[in-house]
């Protein structure tokens, strides 16, 4: 696929463009990660997808999914597999987003395996495929949310942040209810996240879910509450 092959080249090349030396190993730092930065700050990464996705239309759903893949699956950079992010929620191709979708955003949850990636996706992607096909999505989230892996499990739980009156107060019990024992940091600040931010919607139910589950660890317990009091 030309345009495919054209895309990742744009992508790599306005990248080392805008790369500041300085800034990348304090960006590396940061995040923790392995994977080296090029020092790309945010606006700028954003202000070079809205050229590059204008400039590298794909014209077909093979050619947008096959762009994602495989500029995540080579990327060098981090901010490479950040573009590849920016792409799947480019409005051009808002058409294609259904469960169909849904093994590529699992992929970029597992291989990505860190909370900059995976917020993003789950709230951004995954999210609102469930608010539009909950029929194909809620039997997926139950099972993640039991998954061996801990970023499909917190996938399951932060998913539905800033759904608002949308929330399927159901599938966000079950979720937080499969991992209230489970230490992991990550999930823990999840659960309190989800709540949190369901609170600004309905803090009576926050307040009488952790009422109702002691289990709660302290962390979440806070997080959940911040905003609305003792439950």
């Amino acid at each position: 696929m030309e345009s495919v092959a054209a895309f990742v080249q744009a992508a790599r090349t306005g990248l080392a463009g805008l790369a500041d030396p300085v800034k990348a190993p304090e960006m590396q730092r940061y995040m923790k990660s392995e994977m080296p930065f090029r020092g790309v700050p945010k606006p700028l990464r954003s202000r070079l997808a809205r050229t590059l996705f204008a400039e590298h239309p794909l014209s077909d759903r093979d050619s947008f999914v096959a762009a994602v893949l495989r500029l995540w699956r080579e990327a060098e950079y981090r901010e490479e597999r950040y573009l590849a992010i920016d792409l799947t929620g480019d409005r051009r191709y808002a058409r294609w987003q259904d469960p169909d979708l849904l093994p590529v955003y699992e992929e970029l949850i597992v291989t990505g395996a860190w909370w900059d990636f995976v917020d993003e996706v789950a709230i951004r992607r995954v999210g609102p495929l469930l608010r539009a096909k909950p029929e194909a999505l809620t039997p997926v989230l139950r099972r993640w949310s039991t998954d061996p892996d801990r970023w499909r499990r917190r996938t399951a739980v932060i998913c539905q942040v800033g759904a608002k009156q949308g929330t399927d107060l159901d599938l966000l019990t079950e979720v937080i209810e499969s991992n209230l024992d489970d230490r992991d940091f990550f999930l823990r600040k999840g659960i309190g996240w989800a709540l949190r931010e369901y609170a600004k919607t309905g803090p009576g139910w926050v307040r009488s879910f952790v009422r109702a589950h002691p289990g709660l660890s302290p962390l979440s317990v806070r997080e959940a509450l911040k905003h609305v009091g003792a439950a």
